[in-house]
């Protein structure tokens, strides 16, 4: 089947023509595998692609259709899951070659909720190298769909690259540092980072147990909230997974941002931040206001010292995750999570009592920040879209690592729930996100803030050339 023109519509419009038998999920499914076929020799978003399992699926899923039986807004959608959450059966290689090999038996808690919800898989999407910063020598990092000489994101780069390229109509990243939002920003896509322990991680290679975070990257604030309805809630193989209740994150989207507060740090978020950032962030500033968000200013609390802590933090819980296999196999990993473990094996017990003294003292700082307003306004990062060849010199830069982390990685120190919307273009026509934070557990509201900011405005309906 040729392109036939469906492949850049919501998550949600698309769920609805198939819900209502207006096209089929086995049609749509041939078509996003049609434009794989055709885009991603190039775009290299997919690290596995699982063609027959994907049709299977839809055929299924049409069948219960036509019988009534509609599961959840996913029935029959074509999404996609990155390559570090188990798929039975399928190599899930979590960007590593050690890995290259490994086939689950059963699927992670995530894969198995969003085949419950009915949606159809299309594969495994590629990412860095155990879902660290930088990609294995071995492997082709993807492409960035609106301008290859400019940088995909991190690890979820395959995630953020297949959304924004219509290769799937949604996708599952990880966020550890800021890699839902990295690959949101840099790719025109609308990310979640749900609050820590909102979506179960069991079956989820891990990179670093307490920063870790597992949410949806989809193409609107409603298609995330889709996505994270159905991949939320407890898990009996994850006693960490919350036992809050799972609200029904579309129902009170449309209540928009009207008798919201809203906080803005105006120093925080323009110091060492490049101009077009700054353009762009007043932009959607004023079309929050405009749309009713009561806008206070605030003073952040100092995040420094939460970023620099970041780095040995992560560092002590990769060496963790990984000590089955480094330095026993230290040869077969790539500089950059090789240098992250060493610096974590590094760490003495009284630096990690420290570290941990210092990040409960941040996120109780931060919570207190909310007992004045509902949601907090700030850049996706600090530098718009960098190149490729500056992030080829990242390790050389440290003003550019501190730009990438400074408005991502304090809230996977505090969990706290972000999402990343697409809020303007660069001169190189890359986009530039910003994003809302909130208090734990409250992506219900991130939700319904995000979808006032996309009625508002369109920038998420642009959609590369390809």
């Amino acid at each position: 089947m040729s392109d036939v023109g469906w492949h850049y519509l919501e998550l949600l419009e698309i769920g609805r023509r198939i819900q209502s038998k207006e096209i089929s999920a086995v049609e749509a499914t041939r078509a996003q595998l049609d434009r794989i076929q055709k885009l991603d020799g190039k775009l290299k978003s997919y690290a596995t692609l699982m063609a027959d399992a994907a049709l299977a699926d839809a055929a299924r899923a049409d069948d219960e259709i036509r019988k009534g039986n509609i599961r959840s807004p996913l029935h029959g959608v074509p999404i996609a899951v990155k390559d570090l959450c188990w798929t039975k059966g399928v190599p899930t290689a979590a960007g590593m070659t050690i890995y290259k090999d490994f086939k689950p038996d059963q699927d992670a808690t995530v894969v198995r909720k969003l085949r419950d919800a009915g949606a159809v898989n299309l594969g495994k999407l590629q990412l860095t190298e155990g879902a660290y910063a930088d990609h294995h020598p071995k492997i082709m990092p993807p492409v960035n769909p609106w301008n290859a000489a400019h940088w995909s994101g991190a690890s979820s780069s395959g995630s953020g690259v297949a959304t924004a390229a219509g290769l799937c109509y949604g996708s599952l990243g990880s966020d550890t540092g800021g890699s839902i939002r990295f690959p949101s920003a840099a790719n025109g896509c609308t990310g979640l980072k749900p609050t820590w322990g909102r979506v179960s991680r069991y079956g989820v290679f891990e990179l670093a147990a307490t920063l870790d975070h597992i949410g949806p990257m989809t193409r609107s604030a409603a298609d995330a909230g889709a996505m994270l309805s159905a991949i939320a809630g407890a898990d009996l193989s994850d006693a960490t997974a919350s036992l809050e209740p799972v609200p029904n994150y579309l129902a009170g989207m449309t209540r928009g941002l009207r008798g919201l507060r809203v906080g803005v740090d105006p120093k925080w978020n323009s110091n060492r931040v490049e101009d077009a950032v700054k353009q762009t962030l007043a932009s959607a500033l004023k079309a929050i206001a405009d749309a009713g968000g009561e806008i206070r200013e605030v003073s952040f609390p100092d995040p420094e010292q939460a970023i620099a802590d970041w780095f040995p933090l992560c560092g002590v819980e990769v060496a963790v995750a990984h000590e089955a296999t480094y330095p026993a196999r230290k040869d077969e990993y790539g500089p950059g999570l090789a240098g992250i473990i060493e610096l974590g094996r590094g760490q003495s017990g009284m630096d990690y009592q420290k570290i941990m003294l210092h990040r409960h003292d941040f996120r109780g700082r931060v919570q207190r920040l909310f007992q004045d307003i509902d949601l907090l306004v700030v850049p996706a990062t600090a530098v718009a879209s960098p190149t490729m060849a500056q992030m080829a010199k990242l390790g050389e830069d440290p003003d550019l690592i501190s730009a990438l982390l400074r408005y991502t990685c304090p809230f996977d120190m505090t969990g706290s729930p972000t999402i990343t919307l697409p809020a303007g273009f660069t001169p190189q026509n890359t986009p530039i996100a910003f994003q809302f934070v909130a208090r734990h557990f409250e992506e219900e509201l991130l939700v319904r803030a995000g979808w006032a900011f996309q009625q508002a405005t369109d920038w998420h309906k642009k959609h590369p050339s390809l």
